[in-house]
């Protein structure tokens, strides 16, 4: 069983008691009060949507990650008047030697938009664990930043990931990424679980929402890699007015190294970063049996060494389990698909967004329903991940407050409150994950979760009767 956060030495094994007893009794729905109010979006004067000074000075710049292990960055920026350069300089940061690498452009149109000069950039071959510097642009609008590369794969590596999803750009938006840069233990790379923009709130699903959120989230995505995974608010499917092509506005700002896991779509895809193994799968794209997606990802599971990467954690959109009101048993579908791989090959933890609040299940699996034997109820599952739903970030939607009553037995914590979570990896065995709202202090954690890797520890049929 997960033993959570703050348990005193002296009083561990109460501690251990008094969590079984809680888990067993349905979970906690929290008593947090807050703001009922829809978030409003941040004014489009506000300092950060703030254009970059100069002629066609690059913009919205982010990076993620650009190879399957963890020694390529994809940098990506937007210059608004004209090409410019497609070229980024780089540099270690003892070194007085810049590198070069050339990208490439695109461009697209949406209804009555036309997007600026989307670039992207490989940089290859970087060194492990080493702090770079890069420019983008020429001339006085050059503008540098940086970035650190992850650690070479290893089983007790340790490694921090931040956890946001469904952020649009309101004040709540600000708020969390705000939250987040200033927690006192630092992400290193953030898992995006889906719903960037919310350009497609807008009237004609309004493009220029993709470049404001871009210019926003810069100063966080310049400088450390956001994990891409695409939500229900980057369709743009819209044909009533002639826009026939999913994923267009999406797929053309944001790249990744799907080729590298042997994806045929940017829709999914999977990297190593540290000891963690994260694949990001699409809730939005066809995930049936022999569909591109189902065959990937069958090929994809027992390519994983545990032994290298030892923190198997699955991205997507879609909450498999769920107990709001909102979008509840949506995931289903795909859980009937997927969860018996999940199980079958001990997944960590799965992170999900689309649902605007924070919920945690415990570790639980319904994988002996079969539709007509009767067997539909959830069951304790040491091999089953636990489930997180983490999208919370901020968007003008607002939050879901309608809960299912009573609490499913598979729900062990939620509360309808925005905020970001962090996963802290420690070694192969443990990591903590914490839940932070925005509402309090930047160190404090309003729900948190010791997690005991799935693959390097063993598990009694009950843990009371082990103590």
């Amino acid at each position: 069983m997960e033993v959570r956060w703050g348990c005193f030495a002296g009083v561990f094994l109460v501690g251990l008691i008094l969590g079984f007893a809680e888990i067993s009794s349905g979970g906690i729905t929290s008593s947090y009060v807050r703001n009922a109010n829809l978030s409003l979006d941040m004014p489009l004067d506000s300092d950060v949507f703030r254009v970059p000074p100069g002629y066609n000075a690059p913009q919205q710049v982010h990076i993620t990650q650009g190879d399957h292990e963890g020694k390529g960055v994809i940098v990506s920026w937007v210059t608004p008047d004209e090409p410019g350069s497609k070229t980024v300089l780089y540099w270690a940061e003892n070194s007085e030697f810049k590198n070069s690498a050339d990208g490439f452009i695109l461009k697209y149109k949406y209804f009555n938009y036309t997007s600026g000069y989307i670039h992207h950039c490989t940089i290859k071959d970087l060194e492990f664990d080493t702090k770079y510097y890069y420019e983008v642009g020429i001339g006085n609008t050059t503008r540098q930043f940086w970035f650190i590369t992850p650690p070479r794969p290893g089983p007790d590596v340790p490694y921090t990931f931040g956890l946001i999803g469904d952020l649009g750009q309101t004040h709540d938006s600000n708020r969390t990424v705000t939250h987040y840069e200033l927690n006192p233990t630092k992400g290193q790379t953030l898992l995006f679980v889906g719903d960037l923009s919310y350009a497609d709130d807008y009237p004609f699903h309004d493009n220029t929402r993709w470049d404001t959120w871009g210019r926003f989230i810069e100063r966080s995505a310049a400088y450390q890699p956001w994990i891409w995974t695409a939500g229900n608010h980057e369709l743009d499917f819209a044909p009533q007015i002639g826009e026939r092509k999913p994923f267009k506005p999406y797929t053309h700002r944001y790249h990744v190294p799907y080729r590298a896991s042997g994806s045929t779509s940017p829709l999914w895809h999977s990297i190593k970063r540290a000891s963690a193994y994260i694949i990001a799968l699409s809730s939005y794209s066809a995930y049936g049996k022999y569909t591109p997606q189902y065959k990937w990802l069958e090929k994809e599971l027992p390519k994983v060494n545990r032994t290298e990467t030892p923190w198997l954690i699955v991205l997507m959109h879609s909450p498999m389990y769920n107990s709001y009101v909102h979008h509840y048993m949506e995931g289903e579908t795909m859980r009937v698909m997927y969860e018996p791989w999940f199980v079958e090959y001990k997944v960590d933890v799965v992170f999900a967004g689309h649902v605007h609040a924070y919920e945690r299940s415990e570790r639980i699996s319904n994988i002996a329903y079969n539709i007509v034997n009767g067997l539909c109820t959830p069951i304790r599952d040491q091999s089953a991940p636990v489930y997180i739903t983490i999208g919370d970030g901020g968007n003008l939607e607002g939050l879901v407050t309608g809960m299912t009553e009573p609490q499913p037995s598979y729900s062990a914590f939620r509360e309808h409150s925005f905020g970001h979570g962090i996963l802290d990896i420690k070694n192969k065995t443990h990591a903590h994950f914490g839940w932070h709202r925005n509402q309090d202090g930047y160190a404090v954690e309003a729900d948190s979760l010791w997690l005991h890797n799935r693959y390097w520890n063993s598990f009694k049929a009950s843990s009371v009767a082990a103590l």
